[in-house]
């Protein structure tokens, strides 16, 4: 079959070899380009298109034009998937111990906990996929075809379904059309096409379909003659042959290529780190128990219940429930206020965690649109006549040219002057822009000059110099003083005019000489209205940017100056520095470089995935196919709600619009997210560790065991229906200067030093109760002392939950917290079980009033105590020698213990010495 290497590609999925390919049009290095007439042989199709019995034929062989099949995860997976998750692994083990004992209400209160927790993560990210799903947009929905009823009709232009193309079709392309499909160009005038989301080039690219010279070594993408789906035409027209479709594309192909897993993101990573921790101490705890009570007291498995019980008094039990709703809190707010929608709820904690934020230069610190600089005369100094000339040419070009709108630089000038201007005048023809020429002619009558014509010709600096009459060396000086601008990050276009005598016939390119030369006209990047204020923003939270673009550095540099980023011309990593680079050797530099140019799709993963190995939290927001590896290798990939398809699809923060300002109030989000669940982590397991610790002392003191298993789970039952509280809790405004990291390390420590705090005033109770109430031997000690320290343990569980928190009071702020409104109830739960109804049901009983006064003049010393250790504990922190950045805006990383938190963008300290949050976990 003629069209074998099309079957060949659609049929099995798979590349054609490199000769097959090149007959397609696609002309891999050493390769030779095939011609028109050769690529149409291929396909078996001819300029009069295909028959509607071909193309329904290939239609049925071949498939239909459409990306790759998407299948949304049903809620059930979504739940299934949730159980995989570290803390709800082990709570399930925990659970099976107990059943396997037969301590059948802890068993029950596990897996309610296990299906809560499930249920909630599945229901937000059901939620986000829907709304992902609201936001995908084809394509294209129509193509312009050129088909025949049969072999003997002539061709007909008509509109299809852009999903009822096949290879072979002919196609028509007009200004504004998105390319429905790879094609190979037939024909093309003036056509020039915006390749942003398939390359991030923020210029249309010029196409032709010549053939090209051989052999071709060019990418793929710089090949003139082809043009890919997901393009668009920004001026021109063309006629072209689709060679490929559907899940071929190249565009589809970009998903196929990262399809594969993902590395494990920041939240993976600590989530793991904590869970074995707990792992390790479950493993270790109830063996301890078992043979320290057999070998001083002579207990057997009679103390197995007990010894689970401690156990599962160590697990944070609700800890999968209160990440669920801390975060699945944040990803509400965050949609229905800002339109961020989080697709994958652990990514909220991520977008907190992040200090570096990648990004392109165009369409978010620049909008996507140049705007008028300066109009330098022949001298250099600023001349408003040369920006006059220019736009009088963007004018009546786009009149007269039946060009359906300007483009981006004509429309930058034409903002720039007033309409009344150019309407003085009267057009009289117009020679369009082609880029060959590369520059474009208006012809018009100026006022009152009824026998002469004015051309006014405006484009590439060169090419206009060359038309102009001018001594060799004033030539030269007008070519480097353009250079010079360009090197400034401006691009720049020449002005000149002539006058001509009036004339009937038409004007053609030849018309183009002796021309006088008028000046320069410079134009810059628009800054995104929103971008200064937003890297502020970041800065101050210790987000380090970094720009990761394609454009030429000097450009790059223009924008970041322009937007108040400090970077250094000399400091620019372009691509052939990057290549230079080992993946170490880059990992450094990274830390250095706050600007990368020339940047290929592989440059930006590279980055990325070295700015990850130096131990970064990495954010990459970008919008093209061509950031699809870049954003897979982030830890946190982010896409604007007007990205490509594909792109959406990976990422896993979506924007209501490209603006830094949303990524902002997704930081804060996240933050807030993390910042209570690292709290909750802090109070519950320093607590529990305390109670843990005494418990085991004394269950060997203790001729009976310390506290029953229906008393560990009821206190447990109080504790973690207290601590759901920090779900709703808003810390501290200081927490969000700084990225919130679980590092399972330093919460170790943490839990380890406050732990033994704790256990020091459980055991100090157990002096309480065993010298100034009760003395050995009499008959209700042990329904005395079980009833005590229940009360104990409450009463500093809520003192652990106030003096723990991460942040005070905001200041402005009426009335106690939601933390403070627990602790206050948990307390007095502590206070009134004992001598409550349900007491005597759980081995409660009444205590004397002397015991509260004792136990008061306990807590009281707890409290100093924890105070005392907590600003301690703040205090070295805040000292701790922070190793400084490596350099640029980077931040540096936290001595000790290897995070990258020591210093934000602006270089500040983010260990504040004296605040009043504590240190992040």
């Amino acid at each position: 079959m003629a069209e074998a290497t099309a079957a060949w590609e659609q049929g099995t999925g798979t590349p054609a070899p490199p000769a097959a390919r090149a007959r397609l049009g696609e002309v891999p290095p050493g390769h030779t380009a095939p011609t028109v007439l050769e690529v149409l042989r291929t396909l078996d199709s001819g300029p009069r298109g295909l028959t509607e019995a071909q193309a329904e034929e290939r239609t049925a062989r071949l498939g239909e034009n459409t990306g790759p099949a998407r299948r949304e995860a049903s809620w059930a997976h979504l739940f299934v998937r949730s159980l995989r998750d570290p803390f709800t692994a082990v709570l399930g083990c925990l659970g099976l111990v107990s059943a396997a004992v037969f301590a059948w209400g802890t068993a029950s209160v596990i897996l309610l906990l296990v299906v809560v927790s499930c249920a909630l993560r599945a229901c937000g990210e059901h939620r986000a996929d829907r709304s992902t799903a609201a936001l995908r947009e084809l394509v294209a929905t129509t193509a312009t075809v050129v088909r025949r009823p049969d072999e003997e009709a002539a061709p007909a232009t008509r509109e299809v379904p852009v999903a009822e193309l096949v290879p072979g079709d002919v196609i028509r392309l007009a200004p504004g059309d998105l390319v429905p499909a790879d094609v190979r160009l037939l024909r093309a005038g003036g056509l020039t096409v915006h390749q942003a989301a398939l390359t991030g080039e923020s210029e249309p690219v010029a196409k032709t379909a010549d053939d090209p010279p051989s052999p071709a070594g060019a990418g793929v993408f710089e090949q003139p003659q082809l043009c890919f789906q997901g393009s668009s035409v920004a001026s021109g027209s063309a006629t072209a042959v689709v060679h490929a479709t559907g899940a071929h594309t190249r565009f589809a192909a970009a998903h196929d290529r990262t399809a594969g897993r993902p590395a494990a993101s920041a939240f993976d990573r600590s989530v793991n780190g904590i869970s074995w921790i707990l792992i390790r101490f479950m493993l270790l705890t109830p063996p301890l128990v078992l043979m320290a009570n057999a070998a001083l007291r002579g207990r057997g498995l009679e103390t197995l219940p007990f010894a689970v019980a401690v156990a599962v008094g160590l697990t944070p039990e609700m800890l999968p429930v209160l990440v669920t709703l801390c975060l699945a809190r944040g990803a509400s707010l965050l949609a229905r206020t800002h339109g961020v929608i989080v697709k994958r709820l652990p990514a909220l904690h991520d977008v907190g965690a992040v200090d570096v934020l990648c990004l392109d230069k165009t369409g978010t610190l620049t909008e996507d649109r140049p705007v008028a600089d300066r109009a330098l005369g022949p001298d250099g100094q600023d001349d408003p006549e040369v920006l006059h000339w220019a736009a009088v040419n963007a004018w009546w070009t786009l009149q007269l040219g039946d060009l359906p709108q300007p483009d981006a630089l004509d429309e930058a000038i034409l903002d720039a002057v007033d309409e009344d201007e150019l309407t003085a005048y009267d057009g009289v023809a117009a020679v369009p822009f082609a880029p060959d020429r590369r520059l474009a002619t208006a012809v018009v009558r100026s006022p009152g000059r009824l026998g002469a014509h004015t051309l006014v010709v405006k484009g590439d600096v060169q090419a206009v110099l060359e038309r102009c009459v001018l001594a060799d060396d004033e030539r030269e000086r007008l070519a480097g003083l353009a250079a010079r601008h360009a090197d400034g990050g401006t691009r720049v276009l020449a002005v000149a005019t002539a006058q001509r005598s009036a004339r009937g016939r038409d004007y053609t390119p030849a018309d183009e000489r002796g021309l006088t030369f008028r000046g320069l006209i410079t134009l810059r990047d628009a800054l995104a209205p929103t971008a200064t204020a937003a890297l502020e923003v970041l800065a101050h939270r210790g987000v380090s940017v970094k720009v990761l673009t394609g454009d030429h550095p000097g450009t790059a540099v223009r924008a970041c100056l322009d937007l108040g980023i400090p970077v250094d011309r000399g400091a620019v990593l372009t691509a052939d520095g990057i290549d230079a680079l080992t993946d170490t050797e880059l990992a450094e530099a990274a830390l250095r470089t706050d600007l990368f140019a020339r940047c290929t799709p592989s440059h930006k993963a590279r980055i990325t995935r070295a700015l990850r190995s130096a131990g970064h939290t990495v954010g990459f927001l970008g919008d093209g196919v061509n950031d699809v590896p870049a954003l897979r290798a982030a830890d946190v990939g982010i896409a604007p709600r007007d990205a490509s398809d594909v792109v959406r699809e990976v990422a896993d923060v979506v924007l209501a619009e490209k603006d830094l300002t949303a990524i902002a109030h997704a930081v804060a989000a996240g933050r807030h997210a993390g910042g209570n669940i690292a709290t909750y982590l802090r109070v519950t397991l320093s607590s529990n560790l305390g109670n843990v610790l005494a418990m085991l002392c004394a269950g060997l003191l203790l001729p009976f065991l310390p506290m029953l298993p229906a008393q560990v789970l009821m206190q447990n039952l109080c504790f973690d229906a207290a601590q759901l509280t920090f779900a709703h809790d808003r810390p501290h405004p200081s927490v969000l200067d700084r990225p919130t990291v679980l590092d399972p390390r330093r919460l170790l420590r943490f839990i380890t030093g406050f732990g033994a705090l704790n256990a020091v005033a459980d055991l100090a109770t157990f002096g309480v109760l065993a010298l100034a109430l009760h003395g050995p031997g009499t008959g209700d000690d042990e329904a005395v002392f079980h009833s005590g320290w229940f009360t104990e343990n409450l009463l500093t569980q809520a003192l652990v939950m106030v003096l723990l928190r991460a942040g005070r009071t905001a200041a402005g702020s009426r009335g106690p917290s939601p933390v403070a409104w627990a602790a206050i109830t948990l307390a007095a739960a502590g206070l009134a079980l004992p001598a409550s109804p349900l007491g005597p049901i759980l081995g409660l009983t009444a205590l004397p009033a002397l015991y509260y006064v004792l136990l008061a003049a306990v807590l009281f010393l707890y409290a100093v105590g924890l105070l005392a250790a907590r600003t301690r504990y703040e205090r070295r922190r805040g000292s701790a020698p922070a190793r400084a950045p490596a350099g640029g805006t980077g931040a540096g990383r936290d001595a000790g213990d290897g995070n990258p938190k020591a210093k934000d963008a602006g270089g500040r300290n983010s260990v504040h010495q004296g605040s009043h949050e504590m240190p992040h976990l």
